[in-house]
Order: structure tokens, then C-alpha cells, then sequence
């Protein structure tokens, strides 16, 4: 089904080991509005959506699960080289205790991540306005990041994301106008 080439989307370099900017990355990798909760949230949508604009939750969803594979490289790289006291002074304190250097799925504040981040109304335009406020939130939280960071070379690779994350706004907006323009035709859904 799949052909992976084993190298990522976009290219993360890292300058430095920084634990607290992975900390801050975490958010993106198992947070409500992090890339594991739109891919699950896009490919469940598409049972549900009509014809016309499945594949573009099928291709979107599958391209935040290549999102989530750079945060997860991006993470690694800025803790790598961190000692256990680097960990503890960036709050990863009680990461490390549970997880050593392996990721898990929360957010910056050590949730972890639940099925309650993945919505599903079941009504197409309900769920594409659902899909672009959550493009929008990450690609805030991505700026955010970006604002917080000095690191020239994993700015690059976040600018990339966050422009991503602007392009499938744009694009479920499109389906929206689509899903509206047939349902004001036939008077459906």
C-alpha cells in the first residue's frame, strides 16, 4: 500500500541539544492539536465524508503521520546528548523517570494523549470546519514554537511544518465550499 523511502518529508536538523525546546515540541507530537490527533482524526473522518473529498482526508491524514515522524526526529536529536540533570531542569524530569529517552505520546504538560482529542460528528462540513480549526491551532502552536526557539536549523524545518499546516487549511476550506455548493444543489445532508 505504502512506499517508504526511510528518510523524512522535510529534512530536521538540529544545532544544539536544547531538552526544553523538545519539551515545547512535545505538544506537537501526542497534544490535542498535535499531529497524532489530526492523522487518527482525518483518516476516521473519511468513512464518513462523501466521495468528492475522501481522498483529500486520506492524503492530508497520512501526511500528518509524516509530520509526526520529524517531530519525533526533532525531539530525539535535542535530547540525545542531554543528561538526566539537563532533562530535569527543562521539566522532563518526569519523562525520564518513566520513559528514559524513549518518546511517548503526551503533551508538553505530560498528559497523555486520548482518543477525546479525535472528533467525529459524522456531518461532512461539520467535520471539515472541525479539521480547518485544527490546522489553524497547530499551525499557531508551531509559530509559537518557532517564537520560542534559537535554533536556526530546526526553525527551518518548523517553518516547514507550519506552512504545511496552512496548506490543509486552505484545502478543507475548498472541500467545505465543495460539500456546501452539493448540498445546496441536491438539498442533502
Amino acid at each position: 500500500m505504502w512506499v517508504y523511502e526511510k528518510k523524512l518529508q522535510y529534512p530536521v536538523k538540529v544545532s544544539t541539544c536544547n531538552p526544553q525546546l523538545a519539551k515545547f515540541l512535545v505538544e506537537q507530537y501526542g497534544g490535542a492539536d498535535g499531529e497524532l490527533a489530526a492523522a487518527l482524526r482525518y483518516l476516521n473522518q473519511r468513512y464518513t465524508i462523501p466521495d468528492k473529498v475522501v481522498g483529500l482526508l486520506n492524503d492530508i491524514g497520512t501526511e500528518e503521520f509524516a509530520h509526526l515522524e520529524m517531530i519525533a526526529a526533532m525531539v530525539y536529536k535535542l535530547t540525545k546528548d542531554a543528561t538526566p540533570e539537563q532533562l530535569k531542569q527543562a521539566g522532563l524530569a518526569d519523562h525520564y523517570v518513566n520513559h528514559g529517552e524513549a518518546l511517548f505520546y503526551s503533551n508538553a504538560a505530560e498528559v497523555p494523549f486520548t482518543a477525546t482529542y479525535i472528533q467525529a460528528k459524522g456531518d461532512p462540513i461539520a467535520d471539515l470546519y472541525e479539521d480547518i480549526a485544527a490546522e489553524e491551532k497547530a499551525r499557531a502552536t508551531y509559530q509559537w514554537i518557532i517564537d520560542m526557539s534559537d535554533d536556526v536549523d530546526l526553525n527551518d524545518s518548523l517553518r516547514f511544518l507550519r506552512e504545511r499546516e496552512i496548506v490543509h487549511s486552505l484545502r478543507f476550506r475548498e472541500a467545505v465550499e465543495i460539500l456546501k455548493e452539493e448540498r445546496d444543489r441536491k438539498k442533502v445532508f
